[in-house]
């Protein structure tokens, strides 16, 4: 279901950023050209294609990988959305970075607050929402949206607890 991208991919990437648009990122149009710019860089060193019936049908980039605290970039193509991959992918993730690297002690995501779908995901995989930051989130037409930060720590994924931050601490 999930396999390394290869740096050969690069046209293959840039035709799947740039194919369709990702209403809930930043940039909801990606340049074929800085994709394949990016590629060449490196820059998707630690990007994993999402396969469905053979097909790409995503990505995960994960990033920050030396710090005890990552992030990661996840993509669903419209077509393969609302089918799990989500869920699977972020599983699969967190199960590879607490798994592979002793030294991480938190993973954490962000997307913009009306991206429901995704906060379902993360509450389904153990995160648990730690921030919420007003207007920050710009899109493409210059309008700037909330958003909200996600994470695990190891321990509650070594257990299966879930531990809440006291926001009322003042």
């Amino acid at each position: 279901m999930f396999r390394r991208f290869d740096a050969g991919e690069g046209e293959a990437l840039a035709d799947f950023l740039a194919g369709e648009p990702w209403p809930f990122h930043t940039g909801s149009q990606v340049d074929r050209a800085d994709v394949l710019e990016r590629a060449a860089q490196g820059f998707y060193d630690e990007t994993y294609w999402i396969l469905a019936d053979g097909e790409r049908a995503g990505i995960v980039r994960l990033f920050d990988l030396e710090d005890a605290t990552p992030m990661f970039d996840l993509r669903i193509s419209e077509s393969h959305r609302g089918k799990g991959l989500g869920q699977a992918a972020v599983r699969w993730l967190t199960d590879r970075l607490f798994g592979e690297f002793a030294h991480v002690e938190r993973i954490e995501g962000t997307t913009r607050q009306d991206n429901a779908a995704m906060r379902q995901v993360f509450r389904r995989c153990g995160y648990v929402k730690e921030a919420h930051y007003r207007k920050a989130w710009p899109d493409a037409a210059g309008h700037r949206h909330d958003s909200v930060g996600y994470a695990i720590i190891r321990h509650d994924w070594q257990t299966g607890d879930t531990t809440v931050p006291d926001f009322h601490d003042e």
